[in-house]
């Protein structure tokens, strides 16, 4: 599995993915939106992306760190799993914390497609996101999950995450556990 930006050649493999989680939120893939000249959000429909048209506009906004960002969102860099040529999951880098990514999103998240979960993508992905996120100039990153998410604490655990609290989420109450890891300890 290699970490990648979004690309067209995985255009298909992406959208079956999207079914694939049945509407579910997506850690690290991003809202299906953009911002148009005069401010306002616009939302991709599921037939724009189907074209090769619109997924190319996609691809051009979602490679672009800074591109599309409402009042108070940060940059961030888009990254996709890919596996013999098929796209398992996403990856989002967010430059900086606001109060939202703070509380309960951190620096970095990410999802693995239902089909391709179990395999160690996600421990390989944030491996491979470490050193791009010091090369964005970061000391040290913050990952979150909710406390009930083994699987995610396991990932981050295994990439020198070092658990420093457990709160309630502000959006919802339910419990988020907070990680940081140390960029200068972290392997990759």
């Amino acid at each position: 599995m290699r970490l990648i930006p979004p690309t067209e050649s995985l255009h298909r493999s992406y959208l079956d993915a999207v079914d694939e989680f049945g509407g579910a939120h997506r850690d690290g893939d991003g809202l299906w939106q953009w911002i148009d000249a005069e401010g306002a959000v616009q939302p991709y429909a599921r037939a724009e992306m189907e074209s090769d048209e619109g997924f190319h506009d996609f691809i051009v906004r979602r490679t672009d760190p800074d591109r599309d960002l409402l009042r108070g969102w940060v940059p961030c860099t888009f990254l996709w799993m890919e596996q013999d040529g098929e796209y398992v999951g996403s990856l989002a880098i967010r430059h900086d914390l606001n109060d939202f990514l703070a509380a309960e999103g951190g620096h970095i998240g990410y999802s693995v497609r239902p089909s391709a979960r179990r395999r160690g993508h996600a421990t390989d992905a944030l491996r491979q996101a470490l050193p791009v996120c010091r090369d964005l100039g970061l000391n040290r990153v913050l990952l979150t999950c909710d406390d009930d998410n083994l699987g995610s604490a396991t990932v981050i655990e295994a990439n020198g995450g070092v658990l420093t609290k457990t709160i309630p989420a502000p959006s919802n109450g339910q419990l988020v556990r907070h990680y940081w890891i140390d960029l200068s300890d972290a392997p990759g």
